[in-house]
């Protein structure tokens, strides 16, 4: 009787948990068994091994071989159990070097032998580099995982390759640098003054942004359009994003070169594909765009369920969903954009056509976003059309690289203030902020006026507090203030 352990992880939210592949070859009926709670990918996981360990010229064993996949009481998902078990069953009957098992294997196996990419592979680095072992995955996911700083990663492109031990460790070339040259430009865009320093606040503070005006306003423009004035992410947010998508499924290379995610989901979306579920659950839209932008157009179109489930994350930052299998947590810090009209036909409000809803339908309309979710958007702003004559002249407008600028030095005097990563609440936030006499008489105006909430007059102040980021200033004046409180007028 032969026995090998191989060290592997499962992707549980988006953390790899530790797995022990444990293989035990012991005389009796030739069976091929895998224990230990895994799902239909790792059971099929026999057929996949068995013929990729003979294509490769190894003998399988005609014995009773049993995978334990421990620990037993976690669920385990996916393809990726392929390489460790081949790897196991092959150090067991000694067919490679004992040494070859002392490193986290991960990969999915093609039936000639040939290792593949799965899904969530940076999280498997991560647990890899926290266990001080070397990572043994497919060639091609050599880019993605050496962004892990201190992993030690040892590709291969074929099981046969483990005849000599573990292959040589090697690193990929750095992900190149951001590039905005592809993402629109805010100067495409003719007039629309107040909503592009709008745009400008919400980017500098990370604040969440509604655009309410009838079709062919340009406010899908314009939200499509603030990636473009955001700044490039950092090492640490690039790898928390990069992590996501990496579990999802998706390109990781375009978050890890520092470029923000920007999400648009359609309105037909379900309240799992938003916040994440399914069996195995999965991220959402709101967790793909952790550190960067959801963009929902049409946003009363989207189910109210569905709406009203981003409230946890934007409030706290993080999603928790509790599942049969247990509790998982979603990173989702994003800045949240939405367009809606004014009404079902679009033009309330309009100088140059006449609305047709009935009051109680617009009434209907607008409730399908709730006042709870209303309560939780910094920003709300009327776009209306522009004089077809500004739109012929063209616009004379900066870049969305001067606009990223200014952002960035406002981001910088907010973090040489000490600001945290999310805005600050209660007490944190008046210190922030620094109230005078005037300024103070402002925000107890405003919150009469709006009849403000005690969050609504949170939002308020935010707002103030970016407004004063971008003019450099210590402390919130009363300009800022009346501002930011223009921005709550339609809630």
């Amino acid at each position: 009787m032969t026995q090998s352990v191989v060290a592997s992880s499962t992707i549980v939210g988006v953390e790899a948990i530790p797995v022990e592949v444990q293989v035990d070859v012991s005389p009796g009926l030739p069976a091929f068994l895998i224990v230990g709670l895994g799902d239909t990918a790792v059971l099929e996981a026999r057929d996949r091994v068995r013929a990729a360990i003979r294509a490769c010229g190894f003998d399988f064993p005609t014995a009773r071989v049993t995978v334990n996949l421990a620990p037993s009481p976690v669920r385990k998902h996916g393809a990726g159990f392929d390489l460790p078990i081949a790897l196991g069953v092959l150090a067991a009957t000694r067919q490679v070097p004992q040494s070859t098992a002392e490193a986290v294997a991960v990969g999915e196996l093609a039936l000639d032998g040939s290792v593949r990419e799965v899904p969530g592979l940076l999280a498997h680095a991560i647990a890899a580099r926290s266990r001080a072992l070397p990572l043994l995955v497919s060639l091609s996911a050599l880019p993605v995982v050496s962004a892990v700083p201190g992993v030690s990663v040892r590709p291969l492109t074929s099981i046969a390759e483990l005849r000599r031990g573990l292959p040589e460790e090697r690193s990929a070339p750095p992900v190149i640098a951001p590039r905005f040259d592809d993402v629109p430009d805010l100067a495409e865009v003719h007039g629309q003054p107040a909503a592009k320093r709008a745009l400008e606040i919400a980017a500098a503070g990370g604040l969440g942004l509604l655009l309410i005006g009838p079709p062919g306003a340009g406010k899908t423009m314009l939200a499509r359009r603030l990636s473009g004035i955001l700044p490039a992410l950092t090492e640490h947010e690039a790898l928390e994003s990069a992590v996501v998508h990496s579990v999802a499924g998706l390109d990781a290379a375009p978050v890890l070169g520092g470029v923000r995610p920007f999400r648009a989901p359609h309105h037909t979306a379900s309240t799992a594909g938003l916040v994440g579920g399914g069996s195995p659950p999965r991220p959402g839209e709101v967790s793909l765009a952790h550190n960067g932008v959801l963009f929902l157009d049409e946003i009363p179109e989207f189910s109210p369920s569905a709406l009203q489930a981003l409230r946890q994350p934007l409030e706290d930052g993080y999603l928790t969903l509790v599942r049969a299998e247990g509790r998982v947590r979603y990173p989702a810090r994003f800045a949240l954009v939405a367009a809606m009209n004014p009404c079902p036909c679009g033009y309330l409000g309009d100088l140059a056509r006449q609305c047709t809803c009935q009051p109680a339908l617009v009434d209907r309309y607008r409730a399908r976003i709730g006042g709870p979710l209303m309560d939780r958007i910094d920003m709300t702003l009327r776009v209306d059309r522009i004089d077809p004559a500004c739109m012929l002249r063209g616009s004379s407008d900066e870049p969305s690289a001067a606009v990223r600028l200014r952002v960035s030095e406002a981001r910088a005097w907010s973090q040489a203030r000490g600001r945290p990563r999310l805005p600050p609440t209660g007490a944190a936030l008046l210190r922030a902020c620094a109230l005078d006499g005037a300024s103070r008489k402002a925000v107890e105006a405003a919150a009469r006026v709006h009849r403000l909430s005690g969050r609504g007059v949170t939002r308020l102040l935010r707002v103030a507090r970016t407004i004063a980021d971008l003019d450099g200033d210590p402390s919130v004046e009363e300009k800022h203030v009346l501002e930011a409180s223009c921005y709550r007028a339609l809630q």
